[in-house]
């Protein structure tokens, strides 16, 4: 199974750190943010790995090269400025990921869902992974009526957040055309709808690392379990 790392967003509310360094690449317990995700994926029996880029995207590939000191093999997905969004950019990196199901995961989380879990998973269509909602979150997006995903309200379970991780079949995106800017909403919309969106609630670890004063908690947090 390939690994795709959405590592394209402009990073606004991280300025201005991210104003001369790409997000992904900001250190937190003395690593940059990616570099957590490629150790735990080689450590998980992954290879290939796929990162889309826009913003600083040479910084990006110059920091991680081929992939071949992490033990992976890295190619890399450049965007126009501004980016394509997430479903955009998936579409776009489809030929480098291949027919068969892959696992996506931002660049700007940390989180210790297990990955080798996604190996398990490449019968779905689309599956995501849900945490329960954080402070800057608090009311969510979804619940799940069982393993199925459902708006929030429309399910018997508590309401959750997207994590930032799911594993998705190359058809969840064949409607997205070539060099579109999408979101991923308007595919999990119908995908919902259709009633093929599974998911899982992970209670572990989790830091969407979306403004500074988060990337300092989880920078100490690192730093105190080394």
């Amino acid at each position: 199974m390939k690994v795709m790392i959405l590592a394209a967003g402009r990073g606004e509310r991280m300025r201005p750190l991210t104003d001369a360094t790409p997000k992904p690449l900001l250190l937190a317990g003395g690593r940059p943010l990616i570099v957590w995700h490629l150790e735990r994926l080689a450590a998980s029996g992954f290879h290939d790995v796929v990162i889309n880029h826009a913003h600083l995207g040479a910084q990006i590939e110059a920091a991680l090269g081929d992939g071949s000191r992490f033990g992976l093999h890295i190619r890399y997905s450049p965007e126009p400025p501004g980016a394509l969004e997430t479903a955009g950019g998936i579409a776009r990196a489809l030929p480098l990921l291949g027919n068969e199901p892959f696992l996506v995961v931002n660049g700007d989380i940390w989180c210790d869902w297990d990955f080798r879990r996604a190996h398990t998973l490449a019968a779905r269509h689309a599956h995501l992974v849900f945490v329960d909602n954080p402070p800057q979150h608090a009311g969510g997006d979804f619940c799940l009526d069982g393993d199925t995903v459902r708006y929030a309200g429309t399910g018997s379970g508590p309401t959750l957040t997207y994590a930032g991780t799911g594993v998705f079949s190359p058809e969840f995106f064949t409607g997205v055309a070539p060099g579109a800017v999408m979101k991923l909403r308007p595919l999990l919309d119908a995908g919902i709808a259709r009633g093929v969106v599974t998911g899982e609630r992970h209670t572990g670890y989790w830091v969407d690392v979306g403004s500074p004063e988060r990337l300092a908690e989880l920078n100490q947090e690192l730093t105190q379990k080394k």
